[in-house]
């Protein structure tokens, strides 16, 4: 008799045990993809193509990818963790290696360069509010 009720019991344990970590939405999943903009302006006539061909920013789930205006190649910073927040997400990164003399810092400009809060704007941009390195907002390169 008692069988009977086990295994509706047993459903209803997996049912009520919480999804993996990788099951769940992360906070910032609205932001993966290409990015232009932020250091300058970005220009609103550029086309889908020419845009994923050399976008500033790309965020994936766990890596940020950026230029600077002195460096063009990709700089990439780990993503540490991702808080949400009402008007976009916190990123803590993981601290950057040391750089050579002379190089410039690692970082979007931010005054905590492990740190980049990304607020998301009305019109669909992006900004990086306090980083000097990206005083422009970013548009999506999927949006266009």
């Amino acid at each position: 008799m008692p069988r009977r009720f086990l295994l509706p019991a047993a459903a209803g344990l997996c049912l009520a045990a919480p999804l993996p970590a990788s099951a769940q939405t992360e906070p910032h999943a609205w932001l993966y993809g290409a990015w232009s903009g932020g250091i300058a302006p970005p220009d609103l006539r550029q086309s889908r193509t020419a845009c994923l061909a050399a976008p500033s920013v790309i965020v994936t789930r766990d890596i940020i990818l950026h230029q600077t205006l002195l460096e063009p190649a990709y700089q990439q910073r780990l993503i540490e963790t991702v808080r949400a927040l009402p008007d976009g997400v916190e990123i803590r990164l993981r601290p950057a290696p040391p750089r050579a003399p002379g190089a410039p810092p690692a970082g979007f400009g931010c005054a905590d360069p492990n740190v980049l809060r990304v607020k998301r704007e009305a019109d669909g941009s992006i900004t990086f509010p306090g980083c000097l390195g990206f005083p422009a907002p970013l548009v999506s390169c999927l949006a266009k």
